[in-house]
């Protein structure tokens, strides 16, 4: 069966995607071990299965992630709805320079990320960070001039407050507001932050859908994860928050059993059914994931089922922060 598609953004922003994307960031870093030859495999499986929409950044690596995307649509460009960002300014070293929405960089990250990935132009293009001390307007000044070179053909915002998002819609149309968003990440639909992209025409795409693999139900402590996963370090997978958000989970694993699918793809479709202006991109490093969250696509919730969900996990259930440190997010 085919992979539906959806439409993010509106009138001249307007992007044709598959309805649910590939996001690639744990092959290179923050989630263990990766192996290159097995991501290159699964992007493959991706793009002949129809899930063309892909999901990079500079940062990711940092820098080694647009170079595996790079190789692994060589010669299948044409097939290959490609986002990626800049703004986490990293050095080659891995070491964080900080957020940078400053123009001149904006110019240098984008020739650097077509030179990663091999191509002569990015289909979607956000700022991953805004930058406090760069007004928005600038920023996206100079990334309407990248439109207008033909580098880049639609622009996006992550982890943007409201009104920053207004302030770029003015400059020129968003496409896309890629922020969490899943049963444990429901801060959007509180925060306006939805409602606007809603009330404005702009796309969501809904990064880390299955809640950074916990909605998963496989990681039952934290001798689960590599001892270089980030998320040891995440507050919701610290002592009590870790075990308050178990039992959210194992709510959800309840419901799934119940429907016949797993957790994960009960967690995906719980996104899916949000609108069709919602992408999600969840992200894996092995092929048999993969299938399991293309199968989600296909898993149908009734009324019932939607209301059990929200009793299980009801918006501010989830114990602990989405990051460390929140200052970097909703600007």
């Amino acid at each position: 069966m085919p992979v539906a598609h959806r439409t993010l953004g509106s009138g001249s922003a307007a992007l044709d995607v598959s309805a649910e994307g590939l996001g690639c960031m744990g092959m290179s870093e923050f989630y263990g071990r990766g192996d290159d030859d097995e991501s290159v495999a699964v992007i493959h499986a991706a793009l002949d299965a129809g899930v063309t929409f892909l999901d990079t950044a500079d940062m990711y690596g940092p820098f080694t992630n647009e170079k595996l995307v790079g190789r692994a649509i060589a010669g299948r460009r044409a097939e290959v709805v490609l986002a990626t960002k800049f703004g986490n300014e990293r050095r080659e070293d891995g070491t964080r320079v900080g957020v940078n929405g400053r123009p001149d960089y904006v110019r240098r990250a984008c020739d650097a990320s077509l030179a990663r990935l091999g191509v002569d132009h990015i289909d979607l293009y956000y700022q991953h960070r805004v930058d406090p001390a760069v007004a928005v307007e600038e920023t996206w000044g100079a990334m309407s001039e990248l439109v207008e070179a033909g580098k880049v053909t639609h622009l996006g915002i992550s982890e943007a407050a409201p009104e920053t998002i207004r302030r770029a819609h003015l400059v020129h149309p968003v496409t896309a507001v890629q922020t969490e968003w899943s049963l444990w990440s429901r801060d959007v639909e509180d925060n306006d932050v939805l409602a606007t992209v809603r009330e404005l025409g702009i796309g969501f795409v809904a990064y880390s859908p299955l809640g950074r693999g916990f909605l998963t139900g496989d990681i039952r402590s934290l001798d689960d994860l590599d001892p270089d996963d980030f998320r040891r370090h995440s507050p919701r997978f610290q002592g009590d928050n870790f075990q308050k958000n178990l039992e959210l989970v194992d709510r959800v694993r309840q419901i799934a059993a119940e429907r016949d699918v797993t957790a994960s793809q009960l967690a995906l479709a719980w996104v899916l059914v949000q609108g069709d202006d919602v992408v999600p991109i969840p992200g894996t490093k092995r092929r048999s994931y993969l299938e399991q969250n293309i199968a989600a696509l296909y898993v149908e919730l009734r009324p019932e089922d939607l209301r059990a969900i929200d009793e299980a996990a009801p918006a501010g259930t989830t114990a602990g922060d989405r990051y460390a440190d929140m200052s970097t997010v909703h600007r």
